[in-house]
């Protein structure tokens, strides 16, 4: 899977350095034309999992700026308004995550959205302790993480 995208860094370096154009869109085609060329070179290959993972990842990080987005503009609402919504609460969070890696990018993209932050992970790393200022329903919240970000950083992770 490294050399798959290693080779489709060098197919957007090669794509920057032909068309002579130094732009992030341009390298950005690149990469996508690089990623066409080498997922019909690699079709019959037993491992796919590149082809599967940088969609993925990519979803991932749309759906994550989308999130953050959302979350800034209901903070920024409840600063410039004279009534606050806060409601804040500690969640108790069930973990699917298994390995410090898992653990600690889940973490880390839980405490990067306005909002939320980690407060602690339990001694048998299946816990997380979460911090929240606008509850609505802790259940809905935990079944919100748990089924958009946990399972899609977990898609791309294992």
């Amino acid at each position: 899977m490294i050399k798959q995208f290693l080779m489709n860094l060098m197919l957007s370096f090669i794509w920057v350095a032909l068309t002579g154009s130094l732009y992030y869109t341009n390298f950005l085609f690149g990469f996508l034309l690089g990623f066409a060329i080498l997922w019909v070179m690699n079709r019959n290959e037993a491992d796919q999992r590149y082809f599967f993972r940088v969609p993925k990842t990519v979803s991932f990080i749309l759906f994550f700026l989308w999130e953050m987005i959302v979350a800034n503009a209901q903070v920024a609402y409840d600063v410039i308004t004279p009534k606050f919504f806060m409601k804040p609460a500690i969640v108790k969070y069930p973990m699917d995550a298994k390995t410090d890696l898992e653990i600690n990018l889940l973490s880390t993209f839980i405490s990067l959205t306005p909002g939320t932050l980690i407060l602690d992970v339990s001694e048998d790393k299946r816990t997380l302790f979460i911090h929240v200022m606008y509850m609505k329903s802790k259940e809905q919240f935990v079944s919100t993480l748990k089924n958009n970000v946990e399972r899609r950083l977990l898609e791309i992770l294992r």
